[in-house]
């Protein structure tokens, strides 16, 4: 990329793309904090409920598993009318639904809107910015899709208890309007076509039946235990489709992706520090105002408030954290981020009996600190180790393990919390599960600190990428 600098036309259709994304997501976890009032007024149980936030995510997933082949088949401008208008008639379907099913129906199409937004806001930043500026654009790209999460419950759990959960959608609908007006003016270029490609249709089906199976089978965990028969037939069947799908990867003559870039060691690694950061974010997203509610006693509004600084806070810290890494490398800033998420869910666990909403609030705070510190700076720094006809591949890989790492995480820790209440009553599940969530995610963060360090240790500095081998020769 020989460009010095980055237009005005191309930051607003950045900026256009990433506020549609910023809608869909935002959506999403408001509606985390209005799940005890849904279960009330919709007459369904929490298993049922959260497949608002597990369905949608999933769907996000699968659409952007398909990326890949839209962003080289289709104009961008044409990608994101499309999106606009299935997130708006979406929005008009979640506003007026009378039924549960109808609410869920409208979300899947924003679903699909979020899909194509999110890999079209990241393929016009690695299209139009240079590789110098690449870490902040990538920083103030992740704000946007990781301040919507954090955001979300604090504009939903207002909106709720002042008005109704349906103004949620009332609020999005003229932002929505202007985005895409907006966008329609700032988003041009061609599709980037390479050869006679086509679709393969049978690697999307076999992924999404691998991505499906795997929650349906958390799903049946939260139901019947992680002891019962069912939970333990779910997980031979996923074992089944899981080998079907990567038996068809490697001698499949299509693909959805090129495989061959997770050949990369270290783009494999960054890909892992992308899905654990977004598996903790979106996770505890959902459980913390659920937790507020049921076992602090706090309203929806209060627990959509305590979200709010951490959202506010990892806001301002993502762009420093991208300017960094553009000037001294992932290394330092990827650490001090998987340090500051492992701290706050170890006090999580320590303190969970002593939590009140303001000790929550500053813990989240901290975690997000964490997460916003290395959120774009793994994707970054994925981004170096792929040439130019690969960035499609490796955005769309990204985006879609970023999305099904959040609803694999609320599918995971609400059938943690699930489990328990088949025991126990609904206070005291939910303080049982959560401390077991905040066990897990320790786990997970150990192992995303571990890691950074091997890939420190053991690549870099000894494998180049593309990126920095173009600009040595």
């Amino acid at each position: 990329m020989t460009q010095k600098e980055v237009s005005t036309k191309a930051k607003l259709a950045i900026l256009s793309a990433g506020l549609m994304s910023f809608v869909g997501i935002l959506v999403e976890t408001s509606m985390n904090v209005t799940f005890p009032t849904l279960i009330s007024e919709l007459h369904v149980s929490l298993s049922t409920v959260q497949w608002l936030t597990t369905a949608y995510l999933l769907l996000v997933t699968i659409v952007m598993s398909t990326t890949a082949f839209v962003l080289k088949r289709f104009a961008p401008k044409a990608i994101f009318l499309f999106a606009a208008g299935m997130c708006f008639v979406g929005g008009l379907l979640c506003l007026f639904a009378p039924t549960f099913w109808i609410l869920l129906i409208g979300r899947l199409l924003q679903a699909t809107a979020t899909g194509l937004a999110t890999p079209l806001m990241f393929q016009l930043i690695f299209t139009h910015v240079p590789i110098k500026s690449l870490g902040l654009y990538t920083g103030l790209a992740s704000v946007i899709i990781s301040l919507a999460p954090a955001l979300g419950p604090t504009y939903g759990g207002i909106l709720t208890s002042t008005w109704s959960w349906r103004a949620i959608f009332v609020g999005i609908l003229p932002i929505l309007a202007l985005v895409t007006i907006f966008g329609s003016f700032t988003i041009d270029g061609s599709a980037q076509r390479v050869g006679e490609q086509k679709f393969d249709f049978i690697g999307a089906l076999l992924l999404a039946g691998v991505f499906t199976m795997v929650l349906f089978t958390f799903s049946s965990a939260g139901s019947n235990g992680f002891l019962s028969p069912a939970f333990l037939l779910w997980i031979l069947a996923d074992v089944v489709v899981i080998a079907v799908f990567v038996a068809y990867a490697i001698k499949g003559k299509r693909h959805l992706f090129d495989y061959s870039i997770l050949k990369r060691p270290v783009l494999r690694l960054r890909l892992f520090n992308y899905f654990g950061l977004q598996f903790t974010n979106i996770g505890l997203s959902f459980l913390l105002p659920l937790f507020a509610q049921t076992v602090l006693g706090a309203t929806a509004m209060t627990a959509g408030l305590m979200l709010l600084p951490g959202a506010l806070v990892g806001m301002v810290i993502a762009p420093f954290a991208g300017r960094f890494y553009d000037h001294h490398g992932p290394q330092g800033i990827l650490t001090f981020s998987i340090s500051m998420l492992l701290l706050s869910l170890v006090l999580f666990f320590a303190f969970t009996d002593s939590l009140t909403i303001v000790t929550v609030a500053i813990l989240f705070t901290v975690l997000r600190v964490g997460f916003n510190s290395g959120f774009g700076v793994a994707i970054s720094d994925g981004s170096l180790y792929v040439d130019g006809s690969q960035k499609a591949d490796q955005n769309s890989m990204f985006s879609m393990m970023q999305q099904y790492a959040g609803s694999l995480g609320t599918s995971v820790l609400s059938a943690v919390v699930s489990a328990a209440a088949l025991s126990t009553d609904s206070k005291t599940s939910m303080y049982i599960g959560g401390k077991a969530d905040f066990a897990l995610l320790i786990v997970l963060a150990v192992a995303l600190f571990a890691s950074i360090l091997y890939t420190h240790l053991r690549y870099l500095g000894k494998e180049s990428s593309p990126a920095t081998a173009s600009m040595e020769a």
